[in-house]
């Protein structure tokens, strides 16, 4: 496929460049028009809560490798989509600019969630590099850090604080570390490991206020800090595709095919996604991994140029997630969507030590988490790959 148009890529990080390398690497000649709203290129995000936060760095430390030998995008670096007419194919911009395209690849990611009555300097998150640079200064030995949630981002950043020498204490509405995507089970083994290690959990606690000294639990209880980090989720970027008729509700809704609404021409990749996975079920689903990002680039590309040709594309999206978090001395991966499981299974080990765990719905295998046991990866993937594709039958 040669191409003589335009493909406007909406977001710059891992989904939409991989998009843009897919779209060259499948015959898109016409140019591609990547629009971020950071003055940065494209860098991967898993080391901002880990590494980066830990040793230190800068958006080089972390900043993705592009492809050699490709026709370099046109990036729109610093600058945002604020509104788009899908149906007239026209996208404007924050400082006006109307750009018109041939296809569009929503990959517009997800920011932050705040708490409203945050207020103080000392209040951050983590999503963006210059977010993780400004922290990693303030983790000095002796700080006070107080993280309100406790999911992936939370106990990474309070690991990550306690090793840096800091008080660390975590607050959250939930029973357990991790409770959504994990269970309670393991949950409260991760809970143990870190409050071995230092960290004060305030569970089934909510915050009635964050103020300049610290942050007031709804019991009454202050916790002075001098460091407070809102890890309580994120929200999609979703506001401008209002006014074209699509589901926004938690990410874009999209076909079998990445496409949002079923709209041809267009097509959602990345944490904005909202999409059906044939590996499982009809569902939509938002999944917030690296691998999907990817994933969802290299299936999408060639939706949109079969789109742009004129051809029919059947295949529907399928693939099996895998993540990984490191915190401190818990080492976890996992395969799949545990989050999906209404029972869990020791498979391996023992959950104090190192362990595998499955996780059933209907008496089918839908995700794995290894504890430690880094090698037996790539057998659990099989397995529930294998399972999966039984189930269908």
């Amino acid at each position: 496929m040669s191409g003589a148009g335009r493909i406007l890529v909406a977001g710059a990080g891992l989904a939409g460049l991989r998009t843009a390398e897919a779209l060259r690497r499948h015959g898109w000649e016409g140019t591609i028009t990547i629009v971020g709203d950071e003055v940065h290129l494209p860098y991967t995000r898993p080391p901002l809560s880990k590494k980066l936060l830990a040793e230190g760095g800068d958006h080089a430390t972390v900043e993705l490798r592009r492809r050699d030998g490709e026709q370099e995008p046109e990036w729109l670096l610093g600058r945002a989509v604020v509104s788009a007419d899908l149906a007239r194919k026209v996208a404007v911009l924050d400082d006006g600019t109307a750009l018109t395209y041939d296809g569009l690849v929503v990959a517009t990611g997800v920011r932050a969630r705040r708490l409203p009555t945050a207020v103080g300097s000392q209040t951050t998150v983590l999503r963006t590099v210059d977010d993780a640079v400004a922290l990693a200064d303030r983790l000095t030995p002796g700080s006070r850090v107080v993280v309100i949630g406790a999911g992936f981002i939370g106990c990474e950043v309070a690991a990550t604080a306690l090793a840096r020498g800091c008080t660390v204490d975590v607050v959250a509405i939930d029973e357990v570390p991790m409770q959504i995507p994990l269970g309670v089970t393991v949950g409260a083994e991760l809970r143990r490991r870190h409050a071995a290690a230092g960290v004060e959990f305030h569970l089934r606690a909510g915050v009635s206020a964050v103020d300049p000294e610290g942050v007031v639990l709804d019991d009454g209880t202050r916790l002075d800090a001098d460091v407070v980090v809102e890890a309580i989720g994120s929200q999609p970027n979703t506001e401008w595709l209002h006014g074209n008729e699509l589901n926004l509700v938690n990410g874009v809704e999209c076909d079998a095919y990445l496409r949002p609404g079923g709209m041809p021409g267009v097509v959602a990749v990345g944490d904005v996604a909202r999409f059906p996975n044939a590996a499982y079920d009809d569902v939509p689903r938002r999944i917030e991994h690296w691998q999907i990002a990817v994933d969802t680039a290299m299936f999408a590309a060639r939706v949109l140029l079969a789109d742009l040709e004129g051809t029919t594309w059947t295949d529907s999206f399928a693939t099996i997630p895998t993540f990984w978090s490191d915190q401190g001395g818990v080492s976890l991966r996992a395969i799949g969507q545990p989050g999906l499981g209404e029972e869990i299974e020791i498979l391996e080990g023992d959950l104090a030590e190192e362990a595998a765990v499955g996780y059933r719905r209907d008496g089918r295998l839908v995700g794995v988490v290894l504890l430690g046991m880094p090698k037996r990866m790539g057998a659990y993937l099989q397995q529930l790959t294998a399972e999966l594709d039984a189930a269908k039958v």
